[in-house]
């Protein structure tokens, strides 16, 4: 069991190094080999593999729905996972993803993971998710990670109403829900 001092000073770690990883690199605007090299560093990194709020989409959502998601979601610290490449095509996956980016934006914040979308059974999107601990994901197809007591929200909602719901409800994710909601309504100059 992880006490709440070592919970929040693992969540201040979580976002400085979220917000130092968010940096846009102008030379492009999705990366898919920096997004694999990335995926590689965290599983080697002590703080677990898995991010711990996770926004579920889909490249069939709105536009503006998605690039909403995506500006308040990596604003607040977290994850956008995808399930997987459309139609297994690289190529169709930057196309689309320069739809939704601004030019000359890094889309640093979105990442392609199936395992988490089968980690907490996720059916539709959009849903967010805040877990109360790490976790590793497994690497097979037919294990099944053990997921952490979490929040979970599916529907057409805001990250910042999400967010909230999960502060005020004083589940498993509460207090990771309120940092990262304190985030996202920081203003920035």
């Amino acid at each position: 069991m992880t006490s709440t001092s070592e919970a929040e000073a693992h969540a201040r770690r979580y976002t400085r190094e979220a917000a130092a990883s968010s940096k846009p690199d102008p030379a492009s605007t999705f990366d898919f080999d920096r997004m694999v090299a990335d995926a590689g560093t965290m599983t080697s990194e002590s703080m677990g593999e898995a991010p711990r709020f996770i926004a579920f989409a889909s490249l069939s959502m709105p536009l503006a729905a998605l690039r909403a998601m995506i500006d308040d979601v990596t604003k607040a610290g977290g994850v956008v996972a995808l399930r997987g490449l459309p139609g297994n095509s690289a190529k169709a996956l930057t196309a689309a993803l320069a739809k939704v980016a601004k030019p000359g934006e890094q889309l640093d914040g979105v990442g392609i993971d199936p395992r988490l979308f089968r980690a907490f059974g996720i059916e539709a999107v959009p849903t967010y998710v805040v877990t109360s601990s790490d976790f590793d994901l497994c690497d097979g197809f037919d294990c099944r990670t053990q997921v952490p007591p979490h929040d979970r929200m599916s529907g057409n909602v805001s990250a910042a109403y999400a967010l909230e719901t999960f502060a005020r409800g004083g589940g498993p994710g509460a207090l990771l829900a309120a940092q990262h909601l304190a985030r996202l309504e920081r203003q920035v100059p």
